[in-house]
């Protein structure tokens, strides 16, 4: 490959490390053009693009960026996985395909700016949704307010009762 080519793709490679994208670095060793093919479709649906990359290019670009930690992981046949949308979706499509098809492996990345080990993106891929977490969060906030107005209430409806049995028993002695 022509050397002006090469610095192209570190450059390239260098403002997508220095962005603020999550990914994950994948070893793909084992797998068919139609399984690579079979992964990228199904992690394009879920916001994510995956690139085969050269570790050296890839070492190249990656220093003096915030994605440094990535380094380590660059060995032998690797593809990144540069998430765009919701990093848990993109997480358990990875872990899911990786289990069906146990010739991907992953061996970690960068999620949020934090290095996180292959471990963690399993830990990630078993959160539940972005939208059943926030259910859970609104129904935590939502449950001191529920009890706080039952508290607040029920010397008031205490005392209309008390008030209403009053009345009741008056009735009945006229």
């Amino acid at each position: 490959m022509p050397r002006p080519d090469k610095e192209r793709k570190v450059e390239e490679l260098k403002e997508r490390f220095s962005g603020k994208t999550s990914l994950v670095v994948t070893e793909y060793r084992g797998l068919s053009v139609q399984d690579m093919a079979e992964l990228r479709k199904l992690l394009r649906g879920n916001g994510v693009e995956l690139r085969v990359v050269k570790n050296t290019l890839a070492r190249i670009a990656v220093r003096g960026t915030e994605m440094e930690a990535l380094l380590e992981m660059l060995e032998g046949p690797v593809a990144l996985a540069f998430i765009h949308g919701d990093v848990i979706a993109a997480a358990q499509s990875l872990t899911a395909y990786a289990r069906r098809n146990p010739s991907l492996k992953i061996k970690g990345g960068v999620i949020e700016g934090k290095p996180v080990q292959a471990a963690e993106v399993r830990a990630i891929a078993a959160l539940p949704p972005r939208e059943v977490l926030l259910a859970r969060a609104l129904g935590g906030m939502r449950a001191p307010i529920s009890g706080l107005v039952g508290v607040l209430t029920g010397p008031v409806r205490g005392l209309t009762q008390v008030l209403k049995a009053l009345a009741e028993k008056r009735q009945e002695a006229a």
